[in-house]
Order: C-alpha cells, then structure tokens, then sequence
C-alpha cells in the first residue's frame, strides 16, 4: 500500500573525511534544527580525488558516530568510490561506476573491506548506496553473502523486495512536494549551494512532519515485491530519468 499522505527521507552521499567542510557545515545544521535522522552514505576508503574538498578532518569519524547514536543510518558508499569500470549497470543510468560490470568475487571482496572499515569507525553500516546507482546481479549476490540486505535506490514509490534484497526507493535530488508514497531525497554535500540548503529549509519548515527515518520505516511498513501497478510505475519513473540523463549527456558532447 503506498502510504498517504508522502513520506521522505534524506539522503547524504560522498561522506570522506575530505568532504566539503563548510557546505557539509550548512547541511549539518538543518539535520541538527529539524531532528532529521538521515542516511549517511560513507565512501570506507576514499580514493577519488573528485572528493577531496578540505582537509583531512580528525573529526569526521566521531561526527558519524554521534550522527547514528542520534538515529541516522549508516549506509557504505562503495568501496574506494573510483568509478573504471564501463559494466552496464542494472539502472543504467551512467556509463561508468565502481561496481557494476566487475566480477563477483571482487566485488564481495570490496563490499567486505568496506564494512570492515566502517565497523573499525565503530560505525554499523546497514544499507548500500551504489556510486553513480551503478551495480548489477554480481553486486546484489554480493551483497546478501556480506550480510547487507538493504539498499537505498530504485524508483518504486514503496519499498520493496528483488534479488533477495529489501529496497528502499531514491528517486529525488531535491525537495518536490508529492501526495503519496515513500521518497529518499539525495543530497552530495561536496555539491549543495547554499540556495539549495535554503530551499531544502523552507521544504522542512513545511513538511517536517512527514520526514520519517530508516528504522522507522522499516518498523511501520510490511514490505515485499512490487505488484503489477507499482511496477508499471517504477519503470516509467526509471524511463524518465535515463531520458533526462541521455538528454544531459548530449548538451555535453555539443558543448
């Protein structure tokens, strides 16, 4: 049943000790203002240097830790967040990736180092969080043998069960008002402006009332496979977004 009225959650992507300070700064004080519980999606063993806005921060780590004794879940962002490899991916929303396309036992390797990394930070990764939604049938195989059954994407409006993983649908990148459903708004710190935390504040001045949490969702939902309609539905969404990227993709190609 797709609840009513809608449900978010907030998403935060690229967290490294080498995030974006100030913007993360701004971002972190909304979270704090409305007791959002949030996902936290952390890259275990940053190696891209698209990543690296700030200074290494010896507080990073600690931060996490107060953030997920305070309700926020821990997802893994990838392993090392360097995205080579050209496999296609099961969303098919971007060329290249980290995961999608390597062979599963590497990508099990990689899955288990990253949650041992994260379980060193006294951290308890519970989601994974795909760099560029790229991932395919290996990474979800992979992911059910590591112990990690849930994952944060897709573009259902409810969560929902496949290949042996229970889902939780992503499907927006900046506040939209909607009258039902359950919707994970994504945010990359590294690249949020300060008019779209603005934005993000004035959508919570209205809307904080329906921002649940994972747990909470987990608590409050009985979740299984996608019936016909939900189905029809997530593919349409999933069609429109892979036509906005092609569309993206082409604008670059003429510049």
């Amino acid at each position: 049943m797709v609840p009513k009225p809608a449900q978010y959650l907030l998403r935060f992507d690229d967290l490294c000790p080498t995030i974006h300070r100030m913007r993360w700064k701004r971002l972190r004080a909304v979270i704090a203002e409305y007791k959002i519980q949030p996902i936290l999606a952390i890259v275990p063993d940053n190696q891209d240097f698209a990543l690296e806005h700030s200074p290494n921060d010896p507080g990073f780590w600690n931060e996490m830790r107060e953030m997920e004794a305070a309700g926020a879940a821990i997802a893994i962002h990838g392993y090392q967040h360097r995205c080579e490899s050209r496999g296609k991916g099961l969303l098919g929303l971007h060329r290249k990736s980290e995961f999608a396309g390597v062979d599963h036992n590497t990508q099990r390797a990689w899955i288990r180092e990253g949650v041992r990394i994260l379980r060193g930070q006294g951290l308890n990764p519970r989601l994974w969080v795909a760099p560029r939604h790229g991932f395919d049938r290996n990474t979800l195989r992979a992911l059910h043998q590591e112990g990690m059954d849930y994952i944060s994407d897709g573009f259902a409006r409810i969560p929902f069960k496949r290949g042996g993983l229970t889902w939780v649908p992503q499907q927006l990148w900046s506040p939209v008002y909607k009258s039902k459903g359950v919707w994970t708004i994504c945010f990359h710190p590294c690249a949020t402006s300060s008019s779209e935390v603005d934005r993000l504040r004035s959508f919570l001045a209205r809307y904080a009332s329906q921002f649940t949490s994972f747990d909470h969702l987990l608590k409050e939902m009985t979740i299984c496979r996608l019936g016909l309609r939900e189905t029809i539905h997530e593919k349409l969404a999933l069609w429109r977004v892979q036509a906005r990227h092609q569309r993206a993709r082409r604008r670059r190609i003429r510049l």
